[in-house]
């Protein structure tokens, strides 16, 4: 990391125009390549997955996306001789238009049934040659502009489908820019210095433009879903002004300490360089854990978060130091560098809040770790209700084309009508078409069933399929319990009376949803149980001690829960879902806890190293447990508070998109950032480790001889200490009360080697 830092500082102009120039490449080839993202949720296997391949193969005409043409009028009727003359003549327009399949209008024969009871609503299907994934934009939103044309005066029209909703996508890049302001005041109060905290903001935009640019082209080569390039731009940010928060902070400490800017560059990237690898490698690893949920949907979302963490670790590394040679002692204000000037490097004990907070800690940790606890526990109620399914139209802002569709459909037809299922089954023989004639008059009577259509067969009479409207609206639960009655009794008590082999399965939204959400919630533990034993794992390698990283497990399991918590109470009962311009309640996004899981361990990750490591340090050299804890949180807090307050305030920007999957993400990781910097990370853990001793640091011996020795900051020489070469730093004097610890971790702190030295095995917090 020296060699490395060193290079990039003297040659600083050829590190910037690197990475201009990756930046610039990119971005080139992705507005070349245009995007080609694919929210496709079809999982093989599942009962939804196979009624979608049997109407595949004996209906190819229905395999384009379907869409709606919603119009409606309040006086008078849509049958008007004008109204009909004005739809007659826009829906053969549509019909003209590139990539449009068929429409089916209300006013012809096929479309029977497509005009509301009270004669005020009409819709047409609008049907394209290609799935939802496949189809161009711009087709889209020329099928939109058509036809909202249309409406004037008391005509109402309005939009609704997969298609139409891709003309719905954020536009522009308020919430970044909200979320980057933000972080730009906050960095300006922590630095004093305008032009240190542009810096961070400057190296996370280079990486993370580089990285939504890559996503793009990775679109092209696997399936990566729409919302993948916000979420990275989301992590992209929130992590990148984050790492080079920690760096920039230990060279201002390196220039103060007198270092030339060169060396105390050099020095940030060597130390606190390390640990910002650590911490983006223990992200990505969380990310790619997705990968083994086997899951196509994922797998993209996974890689392309994971490219924008390791180029924003990069940039920390190479461009920022080179970018830091550039404005010289600007790193400081303009106070610091006339104080350094005029009395030289001085002692920066810890004092202000963070000091006064973690002796307040110390003294109450009983209080304060039940208070935390409860909290959390407050919090986390509302998880005992998630219910995982996808959103369906009804969720969007009412501004929305697709919402005002969905309403005038629930209104004229009921809200079933949004999201019909379909069964569909292979007919082997007579007594298999009979029994699925009767089907129909069985369906029609079974309770929350409000529609039955015709039964449609292929043309060679071996495939048949019929669809059934709900009560319900697709999101409901009453609906995914209509599709567990149908799977389960209806069905084959229907095939048991007939005596036929018919086998019908189940496709449709909800159904699909629910058979992923079901795929999801099975892997889940598993996926959990991986990501946070590695986790486990790289803590033990790094502290040495078994208490560490079953701590870290506990409180990335609390932050979720609690994080988790909130979702629900907004987004699924509705708290402030409206006011916040997200719509109406609904169901969690079934991958959320995949991905709120393997980001917020990540993220945790990086403040657990930075703290847990300061106070290592200490008990390294003090043996005393107490002070290490109150050292490490007066040192550390304030810059932990920092990026937390950064952090959070990217991701709550995320909430200006108006996208519901972006803003649930944006919630989530800043309710969880919140509560696991200010209440997890400042109160409950040090609160624990005050109450558990010098059994913190404890670790089998026979452990200690087999586990390879790692180091993620190399030690930092400090006035007082002495030091020497090819040895650890070791405890100076302990309590009574830890002498055995002490005597536990001198020796598996410094086993002697062959020649008589000791391996260096000591991890240098971060010290703020």
């Amino acid at each position: 990391m020296a060699a490395l830092a060193r290079w990039c500082v003297q040659h600083r102009l050829v590190a910037v125009l690197l990475w201009l120039l990756a930046l610039g490449g990119v971005s080139a080839a992705a507005v070349a390549a245009g995007t080609a993202y694919s929210n496709n949720y079809d999982v093989p296997g599942t009962e939804s997955g196979r009624a979608a391949e049997l109407l595949d193969a004996g209906f190819p005409e229905l395999g384009g996306d379907s869409n709606t043409i919603v119009w409606h009028t309040a006086d008078g009727t849509v049958d008007a001789a004008a109204v009909q003359q004005t739809m007659t003549r826009t829906l053969d327009e549509v019909d003209r238009l590139p990539g449009i399949a068929s429409v089916v209008s209300p006013y012809h024969a096929d479309g029977a049934g497509q005009i509301s009871a009270d004669g005020h609503t009409a819709y047409a299907t609008v049907t394209f040659d290609k799935a939802a994934h496949d189809i161009d934009p711009a087709q889209a939103t020329a099928l939109v502009d058509t036809a909202r044309a249309a409406g004037a005066g008391d005509l109402q029209v309005a939009l609704g489908g997969s298609a139409v909703a891709l003309t719905e996508a954020p536009g522009g890049h308020v919430a970044e820019a909200v979320g980057v302001a933000v972080a730009a005041v906050v960095l300006f109060l922590a630095f004093g210095s305008f032009a240190a905290s542009l810096l961070p903001i400057a190296t996370a935009l280079v990486s993370v433009g580089t990285a939504y640019a890559g996503t793009v082209l990775l679109g092209h080569l696997m399936t990566v879903a729409d919302f993948a390039p916000m979420l990275g731009l989301l992590i992209g940010l929130g992590v990148g002004i984050d790492y080079a928060l920690f760096i920039v902070t230990r060279h201002r400490r390196g220039l103060k300490r007198g270092l030339s800017v060169a060396d105390a560059a050099q020095q940030a990237v060597a130390t606190t360089g390390r640990a910002v690898v650590f911490a983006g490698a223990t992200v990505c690893i969380a990310l790619l854990g997705m990968l083994i949920l086997r899951l196509n949907f994922l797998n993209g979302v996974a890689i392309a978060a994971s490219l924008t963490v390791i180029l924003t670790v990069a940039a920390s590394v190479t461009l920022l130091p080179a970018l830091l040679s550039f404005i010289g002692t600007r790193a400081l204000s303009r106070r610091e560098r006339r104080a350094l000037a005029e009395h030289g490097p001085q002692p920066e004990p810890p004092a202000g809040l963070a000091a006064r907070w973690s002796a307040f800690v110390e003294k109450h940790p009983k209080l304060l770790g039940a208070a935390a606890l409860l909290v959390i526990a407050v919090l986390a109620l509302p998880t005992l209700s998630l219910r995982l399914g996808t959103s369906d139209q009804g969720n969007n802002p009412t501004s929305a084309t697709t919402r005002q569709a969905y309403d005038l459909l629930a209104s004229g037809f009921g809200p079933g009508v949004n999201g019909p299922l379909t069964l569909v089954g292979e007919v082997h023989g007579a007594e298999d078409r009979v029994a699925l004639d009767q089907l129909p008059q069985i369906l029609r009577g079974t309770e929350g069933v409000a529609q039955v259509g015709p039964v449609t067969y292929d043309r060679g009479g071996e495939t048949g399929f019929l669809t059934v409207v709900p009560e319900s609206a697709p999101q409901s639960q009453a609906t995914s319990d209509l599709v567990d009655r149908l799977r389960d009794d209806v069905l084959p008590a229907a095939r048991a009376d007939s005596g036929s082999a018919l086998d019908l399965h189940i496709g449709g939204i909800t159904a699909g949803y629910d058979d992923f959400a079901e795929i999801i919630v099975g892997k889940l533990p598993i996926f959990v149980g991986i990501v946070i034993g590695l986790g486990c794992l790289l803590l033990l390698l790094a502290f040495r001690s078994v208490g560490i990283p079953l701590k870290a497990a506990a409180m990335n399991v609390a932050a979720v829960g609690a994080a988790f918590g909130v979702v629900v109470a907004i987004f699924q009962w509705g708290w402030g879902s409206e006011l916040l311009g997200l719509g109406r309640a609904g169901p969690i996004e079934p991958f959320l806890p995949v991905i709120m899981v393997s980001v917020l361990f990540g993220l945790s990750m990086d403040y657990q190293v930075f703290l847990v490591s300061r106070m290592y340090e200490e008990w390294l050299e003090t043996g005393d447990n107490r002070r290490a804890v109150r050292v490490g949180l007066a040192e550390t807090g304030r810059v932990i508070n920092s990026a937390a307050v950064i952090m959070i305030s990217v991701f709550l920007a995320f909430v200006l998109s108006g996208d519901r999957v972006i803003a649930m993400f944006g919630i989530a990781l800043a309710a969880a950032v919140a509560l696991d910097a200010f209440v997890l990370r400042t109160l409950l853990v040090p609160a624990l480790m005050h109450m558990l001793g010098g059994a913190n640091w404890w670790l089998p011996r026979r452990l200690d001889r087999w586990l390879p020795r790692i180091s993620i900051e190399p030690p930092e020489q400090r006035p007082g200490t002495t030091r020497v070469p090819g040895t650890t730093r070791v405890p100076a004097q302990r309590p009574d009360s830890d002498e055995a610890d002490g005597e536990r971790n001198g020796e598996r702190n410094g086993e002697r080697n062959g020649d008589g030295e000791r391996d260096e095995d000591v991890l240098s917090g971060e010290r703020h």
